[in-house]
């Protein structure tokens, strides 16, 4: 009868502690479907882009595990072609010609501390300073470092809170020393004032030894100083209607850099506004957002920053990569909540490019129809 005894509170335990482990297990994921058109898309030469159609998707999945109150470990997986850190999306009958398999890389592998006010990471995860948009970085670029974040809350009828933020992330190691890498730091302070309808993150980038074409042919390396500001501002609650607004300046000094032409140089500012309506929180919500885009060519570094207004690219330079800066355009979005798990939305962009490369400046139109499904 003991030996019984034990044997059942022996599977009792090792359920507990399966449970437990199980407990602190937390899947997520999502599908995306996409149509997209673009068109009248002209090139530096003065010819046209054919039109084109693009039946596309995209799957994630991740999982998150807590040890306790104060740490986690997370890794997340999606489709998409390694070397396209902006573009996890593929194209129905693209890579997988003849119904191959699927490309598919980490997209997130992490360590995360959590301690009152206190955060801090290391691995590859997604970007950690405040931003509005994507002009500047692609929601689909996951930097890998170290990261530390704390929040100060403030006893004030003006200043509700500020967060300061420092990290350093490596883009290309040089497998010598950390000054040779290619690398990126980030300082940043966020504030929020005025009961929570006023933000605003002064912030300061710095990449070093950055190639001037990514994943390919890159001739030589320079560095990007950029100061940012960024804010957003709350107009009302009911119905939500935000302002946006962001100030790029790198202020690095190319007058006497070689390799960079002439009509270039001086080609470092951008300006993004943005306002919206509406949010989608609950079935039935609709969501629509009007941003204007002035982002010259050092403004950002372009293969980092968001390459789906328009269709340029380093693909005449054996690089896979986009190339989303000196250009001037507009976005318009309409979103709509099917229900908890289901969002439709559609983009339309119109793009003109701010300084030619050729004789003539590039431009391009776009629509896309996206169709999430979240798990």
């Amino acid at each position: 009868m003991k030996t019984v005894l034990i044997f059942f509170l022996g599977i009792i335990f090792n359920l507990s502690a399966q449970n437990s482990v199980l407990s602190n297990i937390k899947f997520s994921g999502d599908f995306r479907f996409r149509v997209e058109q673009d068109w009248n898309s002209r090139k530096s030469d003065g010819t046209y882009r054919d039109d084109r159609s693009r039946l596309r998707y995209r799957a994630r999945l991740g999982v998150n595990y807590k040890f306790n109150d104060w740490a986690n470990v997370g890794v997340r997986v999606r489709t998409g072609d390694p070397k396209k850190q902006q573009d996890p999306q593929i194209t129905l009958g693209d890579a997988s010609k003849e119904f191959g398999t699927l490309p598919i890389g980490f997209e997130k592998l992490f360590f995360e501390v959590k301690h009152k006010n206190f955060l801090g990471w290391l691995g590859k995860n997604t970007f950690p300073f405040k931003k509005n948009n994507e002009q500047f970085w692609s929601d689909n670029v996951y930097p890998e470092g170290v990261f530390l974040k704390n929040k100060f809350v403030l006893n004030s009828k003006m200043f509700n809170d500020v967060n300061i933020s420092i990290g350093h992330f490596i883009v290309a190691t040089s497998g010598e020393s950390l000054d040779n890498d290619g690398y990126f730091e980030g300082l940043q302070t966020s504030w929020t004032m005025f009961n929570k309808k006023l933000s605003l993150f002064p912030s300061l980038y710095l990449f070093k030894n950055m190639p001037n074409i990514p994943d390919g042919d890159a001739t030589f390396v320079f560095d990007y100083t950029v100061f940012h500001v960024g804010g957003e501002l709350s107009l009302s609650k009911k119905p939500l209607i935000n302002l946006e607004a962001d100030y790029y300046n790198n202020i690095e000094d190319y007058s006497s850099t070689t390799n960079i032409p002439n009509q270039l140089k001086n080609e470092t500012e951008g300006f993004v506004a943005g306002v919206s309506y509406g949010a989608l929180k609950t079935k039935g919500d609709w969501f629509f957002k009007l941003t204007y885009n002035y982002l010259e060519q050092y403004a950002a570094v372009d293969f980092l920053a968001q390459n789906d207004w328009v269709r340029w690219d380093y693909s005449s330079f054996n690089s896979p990569d986009g190339r989303l800066t000196n250009y001037k355009g507009t976005e318009f979005v309409t979103a709509y909540k099917l229900n908890k798990n289901m969002t439709f939305k559609m983009k339309c962009y119109f793009v003109d490019q701010l300084v030619a490369y050729g004789n003539y400046k590039e431009n391009g139109n776009r629509i896309r129809f996206d169709f999430d499904v979240k798990f």
